[in-house]
């Protein structure tokens, strides 16, 4: 065995070795989720120290919910693994580069139109995932989220928003590759650096408008209301010197029955935007016996689905402000400010490694290209490819951040004297979003960027500690 590899081309083995690190994260991820899938089956009672929070029924439903989710990662995982060493065995990626420009030499493009074959072949590429993860994505919504009451889409509205997403993100991607691509050949020695930057201005420009412009096209935004939450609302931000905007209220409820709550937008320009099912007064979940508004060219209402009866859902107003008091901690604890300045340290340290591996022919060699070196694929393969350990370990290093910044913004909240308020609003959030409470501490340790409940509500000292 030995002999064979040491016998091996230096493209052989960085490709095998690719293969062979890419089903090593694979079985790592399945051996982990093979342990949470024990804890799922094993864990049929409420634990004794959750009996206070969780009732049997909603701990069962839990359960049940996340054990089919793991169940059909499994699979889909798998199918994921074994179409892309499929693709990388038959060649496929050099045989699309290679279609893609026979579709431009057909419009009149030779070989040295290269941005223009790489956004051909990047359209073609898009164009096959979107098709192959349609089917899963249509059993993860139709079957899994539909089996457990959070889907509210209809098939017509979600294959309606599939091809909106498809348009907008091609819209976005092709002009933003075409420009990198083109500094990255005139760039000259520091190309690098203009790639960052652009990368940069491109980010910061795509997180002012996202919620602006993008998200508009597939929720529906409005202001929260006159009244005692918003006047709550801006009095908590005013206390901290979070310089608020505007707060909106999203319908999220249209798609799916979980929560979410979120701020965006830089300097002095903030915004708040509410999910109508956190919002326990304006889920629309919680409204029986209304009439379902009439249809309009504004309004889906023809395309979603008859809502539920009786399901209460979401947090009273109180528990809004507590949940809101974490992510404005966020903000005050310079955690969004932190993350934005690692991911772009990645970023630059990325593009320099790019640079200085990009002349390297074996790379190319390695994944087909014998006779080219197209920019665009050595941006596949070594960010892709060639980065995967160290982006590994990133992320488990980012999971390990991410929980600490959620208990200093818990702590935050509990310092404005809404522990008690956070501590209720976490189990109602938990039990709507169905949530199970136990998990395997290697599994646990690996993937929860969110502490698990009950460290969360343990941190918080109790129900009626402030």
């Amino acid at each position: 065995m030995l002999q064979f590899v040491y016998e091996l081309s230096v493209e052989n083995k960085i490709f095998y070795s690719v293969l062979l690190f890419s089903w090593t994260v694979y079985l790592w991820e399945a051996y982990l989720a093979y342990r949470q899938r024990k804890v799922y089956r094993s864990t049929t009672h409420v634990p004794m120290e959750l009996g206070r929070i969780m009732d049997t029924e909603t701990f069962e439903k839990s359960r049940l919910y996340q054990l089919d989710k793991s169940t059909f990662s499994f699979w889909s995982g798998l199918y994921s693994e074994t179409e892309g060493t499929l693709i990388l065995l038959l060649g496929g990626i050099p045989f699309l580069w290679k279609v893609s420009g026979g579709l431009i030499e057909r419009a009149g493009l030779g070989p040295e139109h290269e941005i223009s074959q790489s956004l051909m072949f990047l359209l073609l590429a898009t164009l096959f995932s979107a098709f192959t993860g349609l089917p899963w994505s249509i059993y993860s919504t139709f079957v899994i989220e539909e089996k457990h009451g959070f889907n509210q889409q209809t098939l017509g509205f979600f294959l309606k928003d599939a091809v909106k997403k498809f348009v907008v993100t091609q819209c976005i991607l092709l002009p933003v590759t075409s420009l990198l691509l083109y500094i990255i050949k005139i760039g000259g020695d520091y190309f690098f650096i203009y790639a960052w930057l652009f990368t940069l201005a491109v980010s910061l420009v795509l997180v002012t408008v996202y919620a602006d412009y993008i998200a508009p096209l597939f929720d529906k935004f409005t202001p929260l209301p006159e009244g005692e939450l918003k006047e709550d609302i801006e009095a908590m931000a005013k206390s901290i010197s979070f310089p608020l905007t505007k707060v909106y209220v999203v319908e999220g409820s249209k798609r799916s029955s979980h929560s979410n709550a979120y701020f965006y937008g830089f300097f002095k320009n903030k915004r708040i935007v509410l999910f109508d099912t956190l919002l326990e007064d304006y889920s629309p979940l919680n409204k029986s016996g209304e009439p379902e508004p009439e249809p309009s060219e504004e309004n889906d209402a023809a395309e979603a689905k008859p809502r539920p009866k009786n399901k209460k859902q979401g947090c009273n107003n109180r528990e809004v402000l507590a949940v809101l008091g974490h992510e404005l901690g966020h903000w005050k604890l310079g955690h969004t400010v932190k993350n934005i300045v690692i991911s772009q340290m990645n970023s630059f340290l990325c593009f320099f490694l790019f640079a200085v591996l990009i002349g390297r022919k074996e790379l190319f060699a390695a994944f087909g290209f014998h006779d080219s070196q197209p920019t665009l694929i050595g941006l596949m393969i070594i960010f892709q490819f060639i980065f995967s350990p160290y982006n590994e370990l990133l992320s488990f290093c980012l999971t390990v951040l991410s929980r600490r910044f959620e208990f200093q913004a818990d702590a935050f909240a509990r310092g404005m004297g809404r522990a008690s308020e956070l501590y209720s609003a976490l189990i109602k959030l938990n039990k709507d979003n169905l949530g199970f409470p136990v998990a395997d501490w290697v599994f646990s340790m690996w993937h929860y960027s969110h502490p698990p409940l009950l460290e969360r509500l343990q941190a918080l000292g109790g129900p009626k500690e402030d």
